[in-house]
């Protein structure tokens, strides 16, 4: 049997079907490449499309003999969807709904949702643990929880095994600098403050320097790509073996301040980037970090990167590909 992996020639994607294959899974992914790369998948098997066609969607189960999902595409900006919220609910909704209801006339009842710590907006205690309140403050946030309430209606409905995947900030490349974030579409902390150092934007703008922590800057958890991709095949060995449906937390449980990362990206790169402190943005929380005791207990779960090699595992990528992937590849 194999998996099929939507949204897998994608940042997080991508590096989740090269742990996969690794582990000697066999993987079949789908991606429309509008934001994904052909290159980022190597040689895996690739079917370009969308994962609202209900036609191609059962098709590639059939063809691949496709047991399990690790569903990923969708978008990610919450900035962006607070400007286009129809955007993010027909994409990261409507089309989600429309495959599951394809994978479940197909036989498949075993998912791994790409979800986001942004379904609990502004914390109100920390760490952040799975049991806190759900309160999204954008539209991206909103998207995710609704996927995670479909998924268990159909649980309820269907028998559908799942497990929601709720990550902080992935951040960091493969080790081999082989695949990673493209800088130009990303909007995260590091690629941006990479972006600086090589020099690609004048400057690195840090949005609030009065906030009520050590430093000023806002605080927030990292979690490097490849840890987030050892989770989702853990997730998925935990459906296949009866598990039981849940949302865990992908966090290192370590909060890292803006000019924390600031001071990282100058280590790794060795260039003293210029940075420009601004207003804060409206809706940033002071600090957001996880609670991950969940994902240890019943994943086996354990970040293994701290916040300087996650850093310089990015700079290692950037630097080989300042312009991301070559465009003959993620266009051919």
């Amino acid at each position: 049997m194999s998996v099929l992996v939507t949204g897998g020639a994608g940042y997080i994607g991508s590096h989740t079907v090269r742990a996969l294959r690794e582990r000697g899974v066999d993987v079949v992914v789908l991606d429309s490449l509008e934001l994904g790369n052909r290159a980022a998948v190597s040689d895996a098997p690739l079917e370009v499309g969308d994962i609202a066609d209900t036609a191609l969607v059962r098709r590639v189960v059939h063809d691949y003999g496709v047991d399990a999902v690790i569903h990923f595409a969708g978008y990610k900006a919450a900035g962006e969807s607070m400007l286009r919220p129809g955007r993010y609910f027909d994409n990261n909704v409507a089309r989600s709904a429309a495959l599951l209801a394809a994978l479940h006339l197909s036989g498949v009842s075993r998912i791994v949702f790409s979800s986001s710590c942004a379904v609990y907006g502004s914390p109100r205690s920390l760490p952040v643990g799975e049991d806190h309140p759900t309160a999204p403050e954008s539209p991206y946030g909103a998207s995710k929880l609704m996927v995670e309430q479909m998924l268990d209606w159909y649980r309820a409905c269907h028998g559908l095994a799942w497990v929601a995947l709720r990550y902080f900030n992935a951040a960091g490349a493969a080790d081999d600098a082989s695949i990673g974030e493209v800088a130009e579409r990303s909007t995260n902390l590091v690629p941006v403050a990479l972006r600086a150092a090589l020099g690609q934007i004048p400057a690195l703008q840090v949005f609030g320097s009065d906030y009520p922590t050590p430093d000023g800057t806002a605080i927030r958890d990292y979690v490097h790509v490849v840890d987030l991709a050892d989770a989702h095949v853990r997730a998925l060995n935990h459906l296949r073996e009866g598990g039981a449906p849940m949302v865990v937390n992908l966090g290192t449980g370590t909060g890292s301040s803006v000019l924390e990362v600031v001071a990282a990206a100058r280590r790794a790169s060795g260039v003293d980037f210029p940075v420009e402190l601004v207003a804060r943005r409206p809706g940033d929380p002071v600090a957001v970090y996880a609670d991950n005791a969940r994902a240890g207990a019943v994943l086996g779960w354990h970040p293994t990167y701290a916040l300087d090699a996650i850093v310089s595992s990015a700079w290692r990528w950037h630097v080989t590909h300042p312009d991301g992937y070559p465009a003959a590849a993620a266009v051919a």
